[in-house]
């Protein structure tokens, strides 16, 4: 099946990646992993992290793309399946994943959404940064140690105590 998704070449872009088995904490688990892939896939197919969160079984991104390309569903099949080839077998995987071969680590689809503006940029940052409050892990933004939130403090684009009292209502984020 092809899904339609927008694609706009050098486009700015808000992802929610999850895993299959959204209990797990693979992700935080293997974050040395997820890096690591990560960054062979932005040196093949270059793009610019923006802003980047990974919690347990989900993570959100923003990615930036150079001019005149458009095509972040190779970079995230590649990163997906570079992350699943180190990842020991095991995982319940069903029938119709085996039939075609494929793990059963992520889902299948990803939600995208394309930033319109500086507006909705900032929004969906402060949604990547908040996250692990909304979800509980933390108290205070800063306390997630996987959250590009430090590097925005560390150019101080955001204060240690960002996100105190901070309210964001999940919906149209893709969770």
């Amino acid at each position: 099946m092809h899904y339609r998704r927008s694609k706009a070449a050098g486009g700015t872009y808000f992802f929610t990646v999850n895993l299959a088995d959204r209990t797990s904490d693979l992700l935080v688990k293997k974050i040395d992993v997820l890096r690591q892939v990560i960054r062979t896939i932005r040196h093949r197919h270059p793009f610019t992290i923006v802003a980047m969160v990974v919690l347990p079984d989900h993570l959100h991104s923003i990615w930036r793309l150079p001019p005149k390309d458009a095509d972040y569903p190779i970079r995230w099949s590649l990163i997906k399946a570079g992350f699943s080839r180190q990842i020991p077998k095991g995982e319940p995987i069903r029938k119709s994943r085996k039939k075609k071969g494929e793990r059963g680590i992520w889902q299948r689809r990803y939600w995208e959404h394309r930033i319109r503006d500086e507006k909705d940029l900032g929004k969906h940052v402060d949604y990547i940064h908040f996250n692990p409050v909304k979800h509980g892990f933390v108290t205070r933004a800063v306390d997630w140690r996987y959250s590009s939130i430090h590097r925005f403090i560390a150019k101080g684009w955001l204060m240690a105590d960002w996100g105190a009292g901070l309210k964001i209502e999940a919906g149209e984020f893709g969770e």
